[in-house]
């Protein structure tokens, strides 16, 4: 798993990335059962860069956000299946439910998620603005989703 980097490694990386002149995207969230719908947000997210960093929620922050039951699979589990995609070169775990101290870390040049949420309903959209970087919203894939899914298990 060569592309999970450690959280106190992901600014020797930047610094390497940002020397190359790289454009840097970033994106978070839970991806407990990936599904096409994942796949083709990331795939949509690394179209706009050079570089896609993947900020994945800590199997603590999941049960803090979804609830006891959550995540289905670990933290280790969600890391390596996200690596295997081509899509994405570079995953870091954060503990918190926001990933706004991450971000502040990152400091990408693009930042995306789902059509659900706009700047204004953006928590985060404050650290990437005052970064100069912009945010890009990315259509869902209508009936994919982690809770679909598990319902229909059920």
């Amino acid at each position: 798993m060569g592309k999970v980097i450690q959280r106190e490694k992901i600014e020797e990386l930047l610094k390497l990335l940002r020397s190359q002149n790289k454009v840097i995207v970033a994106t978070n969230g839970c991806f407990d059962i990936l599904h096409v719908g994942h796949v083709r947000y990331l795939k949509k997210s690394k179209s706009f860069g050079d570089v896609l960093i993947v900020g994945l929620n800590s199997d603590k922050s999941v049960r803090s956000i979804k609830g006891e039951g959550r995540p289905i699979n670990s933290e280790q589990d969600r890391a390596e299946v996200l690596c295997a995609l081509e899509s994405v070169d570079y995953v870091v775990l954060f503990d918190e439910d926001s990933p706004k101290d991450l971000l502040e870390v990152i400091k990408p040049n693009i930042y995306t998620k789902g059509a659900d949420y706009t700047l204004k309903t953006l928590p985060e959209a404050d650290v990437i603005l005052r970064n100069n970087g912009w945010v890009e919203f990315i259509d869902f894939v209508e009936g994919k989703s982690t809770t679909k899914i598990i319902d229909k298990i059920k």
